[in-house]
């Protein structure tokens, strides 16, 4: 019996995994049937991932902005528990982005670890942060007439973000979280040569509680994918963090036609502790004015 069943494991083959697009919640393949291969370090090969196209960029618009209602509305104290939750569904799967981050980087298991730790502490921070950016840059305003002068900032709306290329994995939660934080939903263009930690992070989006739509993750060639979403009239903002020199500056004057937000591309060290520039790149300030009453010869009857 021993004997039979050792045999039977050595005969067992290894079931590989299909890594898929997460588009509106769901797991599609790329509409153009399309895959690449997905290399380590030392060229070996780790997978085939879906090699998106225009019309997947186009899908992951449409899911955006359909989403954009509900989680832009929703308080700012519920987004930070939906983004505690992907840190608890991360922590639950941590020896899975271990391995994938050690393949995709060339790292060594520990400091692999290292970077899988560092991500998701991040998303406990920024989690963190949910209702606490309102009070850093809104507030009362004074004004010389009977009225409060409010301002607050709201989110503007559907974000493109280009991922970091080196950086898989905490790259690229330090460029999804804030975004989603202040109540953004967005479309991410995962690493073109390191793309599985981000489509395996899809799979734990699915499951946090996190709406289908407010995080869409795309794999395949950037510059192919990002050149339809600059352009795009429904997007607006574009985080350049993943583009080289070139790259930015064609899709800057894209995202000109109908004035998007751009964040620039610039050297970052994703391990130090973030400020809350990201945080406030991808917010309107919204100013209101309210009579305080009829002013007695004492002042303001409030």
């Amino acid at each position: 019996m021993s004997e039979k069943t050792d045999k039977t494991e050595q005969q067992r083959l290894s079931v590989f995994k299909t890594y898929k697009l997460y588009v509106g919640g769901k797991f599609p393949r790329s509409e153009s049937g399309r895959v690449y291969e997905v290399t380590d370090s030392k060229g070996k090969w780790l997978a085939n991932a879906p090699l998106s196209s225009r019309k997947d960029a186009r899908d992951a618009v449409v899911a955006a902005r359909k989403a954009f209602g509900g989680w832009s509305g929703a308080t700012a104290y519920n987004r930070g528990q939906v983004l505690y939750r992907v840190a608890e569904m991360l922590e639950g799967r941590r020896d899975q982005f271990v391995r994938e981050v050690a393949d995709a980087e060339g790292l060594s298991k520990s400091k692999a670890a290292s970077v899988v730790d560092a991500a998701i502490d991040r998303w406990v921070w920024y989690a963190g942060w949910t209702d606490k950016i309102a009070q850093v840059v809104g507030g009362g305003n004074p004004v010389a007439g009977p009225f409060f002068n409010l301002s607050t900032p709201e989110p503007t709306g559907v974000v493109t973000v280009l991922a970091p290329q080196e950086s898989s994995f905490l790259g690229l939660v330090s460029v999804i979280a804030p975004v989603i934080a202040t109540g953004n939903t967005v479309i991410v263009i995962a690493s073109e040569k390191s793309p599985l930690p981000a489509l395996s992070l899809g799979e734990v989006l699915a499951t946090s509680d996190l709406p289908g739509g407010v995080v869409n993750v795309l794999s395949g060639k950037t510059a192919e994918i990002a050149a339809p979403l600059a352009a795009h009239q429904d997007v607006n903002a574009i985080d350049l963090a993943g583009a080289d020199d070139v790259l930015a500056k064609e899709l800057e004057i894209a995202a000109a036609d109908n004035l998007k937000r751009v964040v620039r591309p610039q050297p970052v060290d994703y391990s130090r502790t973030p400020g809350i520039e990201r945080l406030t790149a991808f917010l309107e300030t919204k100013t209101v004015w309210h009579p305080t009453g009829a002013l007695g010869a004492s002042g303001s009857s409030y």
